[in-house]
């Protein structure tokens, strides 16, 4: 299916479960080929119609993590809702009972099912080895030494 047709099927199935989404979604789905770190977006335009955006990432994933990703955006025109809060929690849960989504507050490329970008810079743990990786400088990045991983150990950067 294309993005335009599973953004029309998730917007339905919130309606029918009376998740009060907008009436001024824009059909089309617009493709972000930039963004690295974000599956989709949605935002308001000036003219009071929401814009859903889909990172050109997640054309390559199945349509599972893409229904997903338009219904977490979808929830986002519903009034109240332009954060993750309470309100927002409740219609994600809603949409994750009846039909299965795992809509959550962020996505994973492992969730996803598609290979992650390679991270800029690596913050690894001295003690367990877990890595931390990167696209963007940070203070993480910059001081890892003052920070500590969950075991407790030291970090260091790597790259």
């Amino acid at each position: 299916m294309s993005p335009e047709e599973i953004l029309a099927a998730v917007i339905k199935e919130a309606k029918s479960l009376g998740i009060p989404v907008s009436d001024k979604i824009v059909p089309e789905v617009r493709i972000n080929r930039r963004a690295v770190s974000r599956f989709g977006s949605c935002a308001m335009r000036y003219d009071g119609w929401y814009e859903i955006e889909l990172s050109e990432r997640l054309l390559g994933a199945d349509e599972t993590a893409r229904r997903r990703t338009l219904a977490h955006e979808v929830l986002h025109t519903c009034r109240g809702c332009r954060g993750h809060g309470k309100r927002w929690k409740g219609y994600a849960e809603r949409m994750n009972s009846a039909f299965g989504y795992g809509i959550s507050r962020t996505g994973s490329y492992e969730k996803a099912g598609i290979e992650p970008p390679p991270a800029k810079y690596m913050v690894v743990c001295t003690s367990c080895g877990t890595e931390f990786p990167r696209m963007k400088r940070s203070k993480l990045v910059d001081h890892p030494e003052r920070y500590r991983c969950r075991c407790g150990g030291r970090l260091v950067r790597k790259i």
